[in-house]
């Protein structure tokens, strides 16, 4: 299983080898893209920041659980932060599975797991400011990287 906070750009065709299986009839890739607009504001570049050690347990612990609810073969998630452009994937999210219909409920349901429990946070940068706009429902950002708190 292929687990990864990292600032490095994501690799689709790695999360495919990591996945695939000969029992494999199925793989469904979910690629999150930064895009320049957002609630009706032209957005310029989004920054995300985690708990990197804690983010890779909670993705490890979901991608277990959505292994053993759909039946997978196996699934890689992996998540970037620091600072990326318009166009950039900012989460990957690879399933392997017997079938079709596994392969995308599976997908769609850990890529709302993931946005829920996840401990990764994202800023959105604007033209005249920015805001911390996004992270864990079950965390919030008083539990966020004293950075996200300040100011």
């Amino acid at each position: 299983m292929l687990i990864r906070v990292t600032e490095s750009e994501l690799q689709p065709d790695e999360a495919i080898a990591a996945v695939q299986t000969p029992a494999s009839g199925a793989v469904n890739l979910f690629l999150g893209v930064v895009r320049n607009n957002n609630l009706g504001r032209s957005v310029g570049y989004l920054e995300y920041d985690a708990y990197p050690a804690m983010a890779e347990r909670v993705m490890r612990e979901i991608a277990e659980e959505a292994k053993a609810q759909f039946g997978l073969e196996d699934c890689a998630v992996l998540h970037r932060t620091g600072r990326l452009e318009i166009g950039e994937t900012s989460l990957l999210v690879a399933v392997a599975s017997g079938h079709r219909a596994e392969s995308f409920e599976a997908g769609h349901w850990l890529v709302n797991q993931i946005k829920k429990r996840v401990p990764v946070w994202k800023k959105e940068v604007w033209d005249n400011g920015e805001a911390w706009v996004e992270g864990p429902e079950s965390l919030g950002l008083q539990q966020a990287p004293a950075t996200m708190r300040e100011g």
